[in-house]
């Protein structure tokens, strides 16, 4: 058995980001994302927010800036990071993110599949972290899947 398998359901140590304006700008900037509400305040208010917002794949920020780097998820895992690939990204949203904003993500390894075939075989490692703002409140769930061929 993978010995990667065991560990399904392990949390990994959790990490905090504090969410500045700035990177919120930046991110819709190198998305192309042109919606207001990510960086005109008033704007935001019109619309019914506290003040703008991040936009809905800003966990990756998030995950970039306070969690793990790919060396260290593969030195975590045991993984070839020659041989890896992102294979998947989906979020789940539960309340807005805003600047200022103290989010901790606590991450857990939620799945672990390994398949084998006539040129090899591939482990499909899924990723699901869970993020709290300072107030404790959930706001987002993302599940990542790496895929690793063997």
């Amino acid at each position: 058995m993978d010995d990667l398998k065991k560990r399904e359901g392990e949390e990994l140590p959790a990490y905090s980001f504090v969410v500045e304006r700035g990177k919120i700008r930046e991110f819709v900037q190198a998305v192309g994302d042109p919606n207001p509400v990510y960086v005109d305040k008033e704007y935001a208010a019109r619309e019914g927010y506290a003040d703008v917002i991040a936009p809905p794949t800003f966990g990756i920020c998030i995950d970039l800036w306070g969690g793990a780097d790919f060396v260290r998820l593969c030195e975590m895992f045991g993984l070839n990071p020659f041989k890896v690939l992102h294979g998947e990204q989906e979020y789940e949203y539960y309340g807005e993110i805003y600047p200022g904003d103290e989010i901790t993500a606590r991450p857990r390894l939620a799945r672990v599949l390994s398949k084998e075939g006539k040129s090899g075989g591939i482990r499909m490692i899924t990723l699901e972290t869970t993020y709290f703002n300072q107030r404790g409140e959930k706001v987002l769930l993302a599940r990542c899947l790496i895929v690793e061929r063997r």
